[in-house]
């Protein structure tokens, strides 16, 4: 997956627009595939390996260019039938057009990659990516915009019927941030979710509401957020727009208990900022208890309007269950969960051991945590608020007393190397490092492999059809004699 040039010398002289035929060679970085012309590097998606493919050129840079299909002339034997019209146009998936097993494989390979090949690890047992219990229909959450300018998937031009270009609410076209399909199916949430968003899109139309201009900063809708747990009958809409307007919301929440009695709760989430986020300044609660709960491994959670929780709740669990595994838990442990949020391992691990401390930098994710512990009537974890970098003074290890576990759950963007630092010097004997992100993660253990041995490692998919992939660690203290 590397992107270097092999013969300067050879790089074809390429326009954007250009028009070419290729072969492609392999899976590359972010779901993407790789093709060559004379050795120079085109990255193109929605291609597998061995496909001819007819391909326009995007955008030319030094050492690499980037393409968009435009005909699969000879289809690779490795390609399956994409589920959902809009796959190729929207961003929402990477991969429906990829065999599941594939994907798994590929995943494995990216974890291997950024331990074997970047990170320079040898001896590594990598095994088969654990596949997640639902392949489609398996996201708790869907984030939806609202736009003046509707993007049409090419099989929507070919029909020729006339369209409102100036309306869309759906996903956006990768790589145009103002650029939003108008999608009326999509496999990754439940079908719940899906009849929720065709009938609010209908109501929103009907009643004038003006999608919010991306450019001008002006209009009213800006994002539809539905959440649909698992394990809960609870249903939370949360809409999102540039200012409060109560007589709106309360049309509504009129056609939506009315229709939906299903839905328990509706969010009016304002953001008035220019910026395209789903989060706001503030909310308020339209009706019902401005809340939703879920269950994993017999826990029941809070989720709030703008809490995080995992997508994929039966993959979560598989996930949980894969790290507790790799901790090797004992019951007199006091474990340290690290960017804990709303406290989901801590206690599902409080269980297992005689104490959870919990620390999160969002004050309103600790607080959230507090209150799922105490709905579970747990009272051997502690949540604490505070910045990694400064937190593990000597004082507050005293107080809170040394670990003999660490678990780490960082963003996308791994750990600080301050705080990589404090974990060599706390030196828990056992540590398991859960991630999004593989290389970032290969490049945190690798600060720690003279202190740290990897004693086992499992890729988790939580998000089938994406390149995305979960990651396991578990490491244990070295002991020099």
């Amino acid at each position: 997956m590397q992107t270097c040039v092999e013969n300067l010398k050879s790089v074809p002289e390429l326009r954007r627009g250009d028009e070419l035929e290729v072969v492609i060679e392999k899976f590359a970085d972010r779901g993407k595939s790789l093709a060559r012309l004379d050795g120079f590097i085109v990255f193109v998606p929605y291609t597998a390996p061995g496909d001819r493919v007819r391909i326009r050129i995007q955008r030319v840079k030094k050492q690499y260019a980037e393409a968009i299909p435009l005909e699969i002339l000879e289809p690779s034997p490795l390609r399956t039938q994409p589920r959902c019209r809009y796959f190729g146009t929207c961003g929402g998936c990477k991969w429906q057009h990829v065999p599941y097993d594939v994907q798994l494989s590929i995943k494995r390979d990216t974890v291997e990659q950024a331990f074997v090949h970047q990170a320079g690890f040898s001896k590594l047992t990598i095994p088969p990516t654990l596949p997640s219990p639902d392949v489609y229909h398996y996201r708790n959450k869907m984030e939806f915009t609202f736009s003046h300018r509707r993007w049409l998937a090419p099989w929507e031009i070919a029909e020729g019927k006339p369209l409102d270009r100036s309306f869309a609410l759906g996903l956006h076209v990768p790589g145009f941030f103002d650029r939003v399909l108008d999608i009326h199916e999509c496999y990754l949430p439940p079908p719940k979710t899906v009849h929720l968003l065709n009938n609010i899109r209908s109501f929103v139309k009907k009643q004038g509401w003006e999608p919010w201009h991306i450019r001008h900063h002006t209009g009213y809708a800006r994002h539809l957020i539905i959440r649909t747990p698992v394990y809960t009958s609870e249903i939370m809409v949360n809409i999102v727009t540039a200012r409060e307007d109560p007589q709106r919301m309360e049309h509504l929440a009129a056609f939506l208990q009315t229709h939906h009695p299903e839905i328990t709760t509706l969010v009016n989430t304002i953001n008035r900022s220019p910026g395209q986020t789903a989060f706001g300044e503030s909310f308020s609660v339209i009706y019902g208890p401005g809340v939703i709960h879920e269950r994993l491994h017999g826990l029941t959670f809070e989720i709030a309007p703008n809490a995080f929780f995992q997508p994929n709740t039966r993959g979560a669990e598989q996930l949980y269950e894969v790290a507790r595994t790799f901790a090797h838990l004992q019951p007199s442990d006091r474990v340290y969960d690290l960017y804990c949020g709303a406290g989901t391992i801590s206690l599902y691990l409080a269980r297992y051991v005689a104490e959870v401390i919990g620390v999160e930098l969002v004050e309103e994710a600790v607080a959230n945590a507090r209150r799922n512990a105490a709905l579970n009537g747990i009272t051997n974890a502690t949540f604490v608020a505070g910045d990694l970098l400064h937190l593990f003074t000597p004082d507050w290890i005293a107080q809170h007393g040394k670990p003999d576990v660490l678990i780490v759950d960082p963003p996308r963007g791994g750990m600080h190397k301050k705080v990589v630092q404090q974990i060599a010097r706390l030196r828990p004997e056992r540590m398991v490092y859960v991630s999004c992100n593989p290389m970032t993660q290969a490049r945190d253990i690798a600060m720690l492999r003279d202190i740290y041995t990897i004693e086992a490692i499992q890729p988790v998919d939580m998000f089938p059809h994406t390149h995305h992939v979960e990651n396991v660690v578990g490491l244990r203290l070295k002991h020099t004699p």
